[in-house]
């Protein structure tokens, strides 16, 4: 019987060699974040003269995609990610990304019902003696989608940190096709921003519901992660993490002596993640830590999974939210943002969890690149996305406050909006809702 490192050694191959699988028409997976393949993107990209119709699926990746910026006129290449980052975003306006709407919780589902993966290529930490590749930062989605792939290359990147798992963490040599070695550069960097005063403002708001044991969830984007370094500061003890994306914001709780996982009620003493991206101190913390474990997305944004932690708190950004108690996390009108992610993930097992709660933020207003200030609270949709339906609306926060539209009649949620909308819109708001019958007579103004 071939021993690991024979098996290792007889699968080791270039990434032009490897690459050199793919076929026109076929359907390849770059998996997610730091998972990112990165000489193999290079040297598909490479053979773009011989390829037509390659379509390529990733989400959350910081580029540069050499397959995508070799072909402007996508006649070789077509890229489709699940969750844009800013640089897919980029990607999106250009005409050379196109989303494909999801909630995280069932892209397993997706892979093994319904999706082709003819070549998929994955960034894994070095092999152990035991032969195992541990899939690192982007566990929360790897391991379906290489199971399902009739071609499995492994792409080893010697930066990438090993992350302990409950279970889908890993991929032995016996189930990897090729196996890729190559310089890698420094992983992508995500540091939390500075927070803004309108971020002070809203984890104020929010740190009155939150009380010591609660478990966090923390969404993708800046203004959760600032939220959470904000919460760092507070009185707040013994605080839990179970959460989709683990950002830097997890290790200011941590090093604040805030996250313990003590009192959770399900998975104690572990802080569980699907997807890490940070930046390097965050990747040092993470690695081997046995008080950090990633497991698949579809087990841990399962509403029932998120729901056994009480006191769960969640929260979530969103680029705006009508008087009808919409919520708009993933374009601006026509224009793509982002991806619903696991926000109505969490904001359904946050609902359902025993003394648990669902935050939507977002600043009262934004100012444009023209210079004219606009809200974010606006009278009704017109283009825009919906992520969170209005049956499922929950605590919506701006720098202004924190209203509850769980429950609420129309004209309660048009009356509770407006509370909170930037103080030069609330007028016109209320003008809008009068026009559009959920307004009382005798309210307040």
């Amino acid at each position: 019987m071939m021993n690991v490192f024979d098996e290792y050694r007889a699968k080791l191959r270039t990434p032009q060699q490897a690459v050199s699988i793919v076929k026109s028409g076929d359907w390849v997976d770059y998996t997610t974040n730091v998972g990112f393949p990165a000489l193999c993107d290079a040297a598909l990209a490479d053979r773009r003269e011989e390829l037509t119709d390659v379509k390529i699926r990733g989400n959350l990746i910081f580029g540069p995609l050499r397959t995508v910026e070799s072909d402007p006129a996508r006649e070789h290449f077509t890229y489709n990610s699940w969750h844009c980052s800013g640089y897919e975003r980029r990607l999106c306006d250009r005409g050379l990304c196109s989303y494909i709407p999801m909630v995280f919780r069932n892209l397993a589902w997706y892979y093994r019902e319904f999706l082709t993966v003819n070549v998929a290529m994955m960034s894994v930490a070095p092999m152990d003696k035991h032969g195992y590749f541990n899939l690192s930062c982007a566990a929360g989605v790897g391991r379906a989608i290489l199971e399902k792939a009739d071609v499995v290359i492994l792409e080893v990147n010697e930066s990438l940190p090993v992350v302990y798992g409950g279970f889908g963490e890993s991929v032995h040599i016996s189930e990897a096709d090729f196996v890729v070695e190559g310089a890698h550069g420094a992983l992508p960097q995500l540091p939390v921003p500075a927070p803004t005063p309108e971020d002070e403002a809203i984890a104020a708001h929010i740190v009155k519901h939150i009380g010591d044991g609660a478990t966090l969830q923390l969404g993708i984007g800046g203004m959760p992660n600032a939220v959470g370094s904000l919460i760092a500061k507070s009185d707040l003890k013994d605080l839990g993490m179970h959460t989709e994306l683990c950002g830097d914001a997890y290790l200011d709780l941590y090093e604040a002596g805030k996250l313990t996982n003590r009192r959770k009620s399900f998975q104690r003493g572990k802080g569980v993640a699907g997807i890490i991206l940070g930046t390097q101190r965050l990747y040092d913390w993470v690695d081997r830590n046995p008080g950090v474990v990633v497991e698949p997305l579809e087990f841990i944004n399962d509403p029932a999974v998120i729901a056994r932690n009480d006191r769960m708190i969640s929260i979530n950004s969103c680029v705006s939210a009508d008087l009808y108690g919409q919520v708009g996390a993933e374009s601006a009108g026509l224009r793509h943002i982002s991806g619903t992610g696991g926000q109505l993930d969490y904001l359904t097992g946050a609902a359902m969890s025993r003394g648990g709660a669902a935050f939507i933020c977002m600043t009262s207003s934004f100012v444009t690149q023209t210079g004219e200030r606009r809200s974010r609270i606006v009278p009704h949709f017109c283009g825009d996305i919906v992520t969170d339906p209005r049956s499922q609306a929950y605590f919506i926060v701006t720098e202004y406050g924190a209203v509850n539209l769980a429950g609420a009649s129309a004209w309660e949620r048009a009356e509770r909006l407006i509370s909170i909308a930037h103080p030069d819109f609330r007028d016109e708001l209320v003008a809008a809702a009068r026009k559009q019958n959920i307004w009382r007579a005798s309210a307040k103004r």
